[in-house]
């Protein structure tokens, strides 16, 4: 049941960073690439790739914040 909940924690903890680094980068990277580019799919996917990879960086480092501040048990 423990488990269960530091899953579910870690889920929400990557959602949020993934949603406020999409919506800090994304009017940097549509201003970055012209409007042209910014239709076409690997420029997109680009901005996808690094909130993705940026967000399980983030979310690895809080989840050990948390378990050193002893706020979690895993």
């Amino acid at each position: 049941m423990e488990k269960k909940w530091i899953l579910l924690t870690a889920v929400l903890i990557f959602i949020i960073f993934t949603f406020l680094l999409f919506r800090l980068g994304h009017a940097y990277y549509k201003k970055e690439y012209s409007t042209k580019m910014w239709k076409q799919w690997p420029t997109r996917l680009y901005n996808w790739q690094a909130v993705i990879f940026y967000s399980l960086i983030l979310t690895t480092l809080t989840m050990f914040l948390l378990k050193w501040g002893n706020v979690l048990t895993f």
